[in-house]
């Protein structure tokens, strides 16, 4: 009788084992989502949907907000140059703030010199896909090449490492992260972002600093475009106005 006990134990826990490793090994989700953080925050200002997305893709090495601990984090995507980047680089040197700038293949190729000078100045460059390509879309095989090539391009030229990565066009899925984090990487959305990449329509700066001054929060992850003459224009400003607010400005630590 004892045994039999025994045996459908034994059996039940085989079973389980069974399901749990089934369950693991199930494929993950590839479907396509276009990220954005919303416009709901809690009491804190920290957007809900900065932290429902860390909820749901942490586990991948993904972050669209960091701890709430004072800290700002300022990031610059750059897909092309059209002459905003040096002036942008000239006001973090002069209010001694380090950010990091998500390059392009593209951008890596063309902009030695801008790229130079970020790593010169202690800023950190990442990751913005060789073509720019949105993952989703890709087999795993195409994401690990989309990223690579140009991980290995920024090595070879520039003697420098990526370890952060930020999805093209915010697009994304449970799959593709998987793949970016088995690459050794780190996945930064944002918990900040606003419409300043046309740049024929670009926000008027008053404005514009308004809009990201109001924003401040713990963790914030602030996404800012290069390319635009507004945020040139006022990121002095911003920067100053932040650290009025207690914010330190700093580079993330993952």
């Amino acid at each position: 009788m004892v045994k039999k006990i025994i045996t459908v134990i034994s059996a039940g826990i085989l079973a389980a084992a069974v399901m749990n490793f089934t369950a693991f090994a199930q494929p993950l989700d590839r479907t396509s989502h276009g990220y954005g953080q919303g416009t709901e925050v809690d009491e804190n200002n920290r957007p809900t949907g900065a932290e429902m997305f860390n909820d749901e893709m942490n586990q991948y090495g993904c972050y669209a907000m960091l701890e709430d601990n004072g800290e700002i984090y300022l990031t610059f995507d750059q897909g092309y140059e059209n002459g905003y980047t040096e002036p942008i680089l000239d006001t973090l040197k002069e209010k001694n703030v380090k950010a990091v700038f998500f390059l392009t293949g593209d951008y890596a190729e063309r902009n030695e010199k801008l790229v130079k000078r970020m790593l010169d100045e202690g800023h950190i460059i990442g990751n913005h896909g060789m073509k720019h390509a949105s993952l989703p879309t890709l087999t795993d095989e195409q994401v690990r090449t989309e990223i690579m090539s140009l991980h290995d391009f920024v090595k070879d030229k520039y003697n420098y490492e990526m370890t952060l990565f930020r999805p093209p066009c915010g697009e994304y899925s449970e799959q593709s992260m998987a793949v970016c984090n088995e690459l050794g990487y780190k996945t930064l959305l944002w918990s900040f972002a606003y419409p300043d990449w046309d740049v024929n329509n670009q926000p008027d700066p008053t404005a514009a600093f308004e809009k990201v001054t109001k924003a401040a929060h713990g963790g914030g992850i602030f996404l800012l475009h290069s390319v635009s003459s507004t945020n040139a224009e006022i990121l002095g400003r911003v920067i100053d106005n932040l650290r009025e607010q207690g914010y330190t400005l700093t580079t993330p630590k993952l």
